[in-house]
């Protein structure tokens, strides 16, 4: 069984690693602000020599999220590349990615985020989801009222395929948990809906963000992220190491202490199937 090391700031850890990706959501942002011990703690990463790399599940394009780290005064220098799901999503449209080719040209959008990922590309959205060649949700609505149910029931009927971006069923964000779009997709495939997502646990994406690094040995190559079941059991299955922050999606089961619970991030673990190397509350250094 893998032992789960309690770390209370990163520096004691290092030295252990040349390599860092980093979540956004629950590590160094909160949904409406970056926080400031996380971005401290990657700037002292770089200024040790360390490779940060930020990689994230949300539906944001580089420009939307780099434009939030100006107007917050952070730098995106600090990162040595930065990937999202947003953009990862628009350049496989670009292209004409085989995996999306079967989807059609109209969307109906169940999410309450813009549609950045199909600016300047051949889409067109439809306020009628029974027209729309695909469902998209790139972040859970606000509300999931009864009528919303009665899209997805009878878009599922129809078999209308639904593309996700992130594997997230729930988010941190301003201190709260909240639905993420993939509990929207998680809901539609029990309805029988075919669905397509992009995202973290998938061990394509996380090689793509360390491809740089090839010539690193993995297990000096470090995610961290605040979800086990896409941050962790990614990492699992790209066979680096992982760090889960306990004060994010999970911090209502694994606590608000400042010393993390190393017992039940276990037990979370065990339940999940996916096991951190090491568990921090909060990124610091």
């Amino acid at each position: 069984m893998k032992m789960i090391k309690p770390v209370v700031n990163i520096s004691k850890i290092m030295e252990a690693h040349d390599v860092y990706v980093c979540g956004l959501n629950g590590v160094i942002y909160d949904g409406q602000n970056f926080l400031p011990e996380a971005i401290e703690a990657l700037i002292r990463l770089r200024k040790n020599g360390k490779q940060v790399v930020l990689l994230s599940n949300t539906a944001m394009r580089l420009t939307e999220l780099i434009e939030k780290m100006y107007a917050a005064g952070v730098s995106p220098r600090l990162f040595n590349n930065i990937i999202t799901m947003g953009e990862v999503l628009h350049s496989q449209l670009q292209v004409g990615s085989q995996r999306y080719a079967a989807l059609g040209q109209v969307y109906y959008n169940l999410g309450n985020d813009n549609t950045s990922v199909f600016a300047g590309l051949n889409y067109k959205s439809t306020e009628n989801a029974s027209r729309a060649d695909f469902l998209y949700i790139g972040s859970a609505p606000s509300h999931i009222a009864e009528d919303y149910m009665e899209i997805l029931s009878h878009s599922a009927s129809l078999n209308i395929p639904m593309l996700c971006i992130g594997n997230d069923t729930s988010a941190f964000i301003n201190g709260e948990i909240s639905s993420a779009s993939a509990s929207i997709a998680e809901q539609y495939a029990i309805l029988g809906g075919p669905i397509i997502t992009l995202g973290k646990p998938d061990t394509l994406i996380i090689k793509y963000a360390i491809e740089s690094y090839k010539n690193i040995p993995s297990e000096r190559i470090l995610l961290i992220g605040d979800s086990v079941a896409t941050d962790i059991k990614g990492a699992n299955n790209t066979g680096i190491f992982s760090m889960l922050v306990s004060k994010g999606i999970h911090v209502n089961f694994l606590g608000e202490g400042y010393i993390p619970d190393v017992t039940k991030t276990r037990e979370l673990s065990t339940t999940v199937g996916a096991t951190p190397d090491y568990v921090i509350s909060n990124l610091r250094w």
